[in-house]
């Protein structure tokens, strides 16, 4: 037989060459790979973090004001205007003359579209005052004294088309036409007025310390649907002259200001002085209700706005506080004007001066010399996003405001507020209520002791479980038993969170509510038992011991564990009855005060933790198994037990790795959505208690995203909530990099 040719050493090295050649081509090629990949993602981490600063800068932009000349009106400097609104779509506007016309105007060119003439008899305007919100009532009050309600309405007709559309106004009389006797000997020097579904109040200040309050309780007819009014008139004299005069939304507080920069609170029941509050050394100019008619904002002769509104008190009282103060640098404060959708309000100093506050954010937002001083009508659109002045000498200027976040400033974000029907500051978390007049509580305070306390009670639960799960099935168990154990905790983190939470919520929650006892009764008979088994393992001499091989041992704890687990739930209504009066949750808000929430952090716990322990266990067992075979042979060879060497040779080596595990682990309990959106209630509460809910980041996302309104100040706090989780993973990130390489170093000699 002919045998096959030999390669020579010439093909030989041929061949070699081109197997090397090929083979650094492929490294190459894969190095080139794995560079793009990591490129890539590091790319996308930019572009996520980019995007999230895009959404997120608007909220502390500077708001900005540009003030337009638009006109004059000859008439107007004759008569001076005591009152000006202008609608939504910044149009129309109404003004009323001291001679007792109201008057619709264009605002683009100032021209008339309808006069009404008030006051038949030619009696002059003495003030007038307006309802807040959009309800578009007014009561103008004449120098003998009476007063005549009356309210505007504002109808966008598009019968020509959208580009064409038109504002028709109209003036309406829903109380009758009649004036009102409101201040039967004239002189009022202020008017307040406040209107509800159920009733009516008008109250005016007259010189002498005069005050008299008209009540009525409206009446509405069922099949005309004609309201009539039953009215109730209470009178009070104070010892003081009145400057400034205002009555709350609910009509159960009368404030009065004085020129000593006194508040007095008074209870409009019985007409009954409770409490006078010292608010300045400087006297009251003006008074204004914010937005919901709780707080009271009071001006002062030093250009101080003070916000009060009333306090319960430990005894069931009310007391009237102040809340903060805004110092804007004016004059006098001449007229404060709030915004009719948020908690913010417009300052008018006797120099012209216009500021800006947020009353909730506690910041001055904006300031603004007006071009003509100060004006003898100012009105300021519903949405904020214009103010129309009518100057003394008749000219009239429009000011555009771009001003769409002034609710959002550290002090509302991470600071205690002191919310409107609170009795003291808070951290609360509450971004939508069912009526406009709800102040927004954008605390991130809660939101983030909610995941940090998620976290640490599932890092609680994870990291005995899964380090000491790791260190011994790297080191004391068998190769074949660790090539069962390691895959199928590693397909644990297979399994998706939202089932994870539907099982903790449905299932794992009412579970551990019913068997509260029996669960912590395992916590101190599981380890004790299973302690005392191995202790019995080693001491005795079983026959068994001689089938079972070295590193099978945690085989036999399975039936132990069985069987602990069973006697935990036997024991627990025994020791329930013997220490806890039958019941632990009842005794534990009897005796120990604490309450108890089914959804619980507990829960929370126990399920994310349990998401988490495959993460942390496979990371850290490869750390371990990965340490160098003559590391742990030369300890032993030394005189060391397994147990030293584990402790003081093995796990220090592998200790890099081991904290890697931990700080994704802890990656991941802190980004962790759906578990505590399903097995937590969601209440944003800062409590430690270990029975209560939170509300963590990441579901607080998840919740009200999809509610949001688009670029609003709650959508863009939502994307703030984002990057501050953004922030801290990549914070804890860079810290445990930095802590694992000095790890590495220490521990690379050994």
């Amino acid at each position: 037989m002919n045998s096959a040719p030999q390669a020579g050493p010439a093909q030989i090295a041929a061949r070699s060459d081109n197997f090397h050649r090929w083979r650094s081509r492929k490294d190459f090629l894969a190095k080139r790979i794995i560079g793009l990949g990591g490129l890539v993602v590091i790319a996308a981490v930019l572009l996520i973090l980019f995007y999230l600063l895009y959404v997120v800068t608007p909220l502390f932009l500077s708001a900005s004001m540009s003030q337009t000349a638009i006109g004059s009106n000859p008439d107007w400097a004759e008569k001076a205007s005591v009152f000006l609104s202008i609608e939504e779509q910044q149009q129309v506007a109404l003004r009323i003359d001291q001679g007792g016309t109201a008057e619709f105007f264009s605002v683009d060119d100032l021209g008339t579209i309808e006069s009404i003439v008030l006051s038949e008899d030619g009696q002059a305007v003495a003030t007038v005052a307006n309802d807040q919100g959009d309800s578009g009532l007014v009561a103008v009050a004449f120098e003998s004294g009476q007063v005549k309600l009356l309210q505007h309405h504002y109808k966008t007709d598009f019968s020509a088309g959208i580009e064409q559309r038109t504002i028709k106004p109209s003036l309406d009389f829903p109380y009758g036409k009649d004036t009102r006797e409101l201040m039967p000997d004239g002189g009022i020097s202020g008017l307040a007025l406040s209107d509800s579904e159920s009733e009516l109040v008008l109250a005016a200040a007259g010189t002498g310390g005069r005050v008299r309050v008209e009540w009525s309780e409206k009446q509405e007819n069922f099949l005309s649907g004609e309201i009539t009014l039953e009215t109730s008139v209470k009178s009070l004299n104070v010892d003081f002259e009145i400057t400034a005069i205002s009555i709350s939304d609910d009509h159960r507080w009368l404030y009065l200001g004085d020129g000593d920069g006194r508040v007095h609170f008074i209870k409009t029941a019985g007409m009954q002085e409770i409490q006078v509050l010292q608010v300045s050394n400087a006297g009251i100019s003006s008074m204004n209700m914010l937005l919901g008619g709780i707080s009271l904002l009071a001006g002062d002769a030093n250009g101080r706005i003070t916000q009060l509104f009333p306090v319960r008190g430990e005894d069931n009282e009310y007391s009237l506080e102040i809340i903060r103060r805004f110092e804007g640098k004016q004059g006098p404060i001449e007229r404060i004007i709030p915004e009719q959708r948020r908690k913010g309000f417009i300052s008018v100093d006797t120099s012209g001066k216009l500021v800006i506050y947020h009353s909730t954010a506690a910041r001055l937002v904006l300031q603004h010399q007006l071009a003509g001083g100060l004006p003898s009508a100012l009105a300021l659109a519903p949405r904020a996003s214009g103010l129309l002045a009518i100057n003394r000498d008749g000219s009239a200027d429009f000011m555009v405001i771009d001003n769409e976040h002034p609710e959002v400033s550290f002090s509302s974000l991470w600071s205690k507020v002191w919310y409107e029907n609170y009795s003291q500051p808070e951290y609360i978390w509450q971004s939508s209520a069912s009526n406009n007049n709800f102040e927004p509580k954008f605390s991130l305070t809660p939101l983030a002791f909610g995941t940090l306390k998620a976290a640490l009670y599932a890092m609680l639960f994870a990291l005995p479980l899964a380090l000491a799960g790791a260190a011994f099935t790297a080191y004391f168990m068998s190769p074949a038993l660790r090539r069962l154990v390691k895959p199928t905790i590693e397909i644990m983190a297979a399994l998706p969170t939202v089932i994870l939470g539907f099982l903790a919520g449905l299932w794992f929650a009412p579970f551990l509510e019913e068997n509260l006892a029996g669960v912590f009764t395992l916590m101190l008979v599981v380890p004790s038992g299973l302690l005392l088994f191995a202790w019995f393992w080693t001491r005795a001499e079983w026959a068994i011991k001689d089938y079972v091989k070295e590193g099978w041992e945690p085989v036999l704890l399975l039936p132990v564990l069985v069987l602990l687990a069973a006697l935990s739930i036997e024991l627990a209504g025994p020791l329930q009855y013997l220490f806890f009066d039958g019941d632990l949750r009842t005794w534990l808000n009897r005796e120990a005060g604490i309450s108890y929430d089914q959804r619980n952090a507990m829960v929370v716990g126990c399920a994310m933790g349990f998401a988490v322990i495959p993460t942390i266990f496979s990371i850290a067992e490869d750390a371990i198994y990965g340490v160098p075979k003559s590391l742990s042979d030369g300890s032993l060879a030394l005189g060391a037990t397994p147990w030293q060497t584990m402790v003081r040779v093995v796990l220090p080596t592998a200790s890099p790795g081991m904290f890697s595990a931990v700080m994704i682990g802890l990656g991941r309990a802190v980004g962790e959505t759906m578990i505590v959106l399903m097995a937590t209630g969601n209440t944003p509460i800062m409590d430690w208690n270990l029975f209560e809910g939170m509300r963590t980041l990441a579901a607080n996302i998840a919740v009200e995203m999809p509610e949001s309104a688009m670029n609003s100040s709650h959508y863009r706090i939502l994307f703030l909530a984002a990057l501050v989780l953004f922030m801290f993973t990549f914070v804890v990130n860079t810290g445990a990099e930095l802590i694992r390489q000095r790890l590495r170093e220490k521990y690379s000699s050994l």
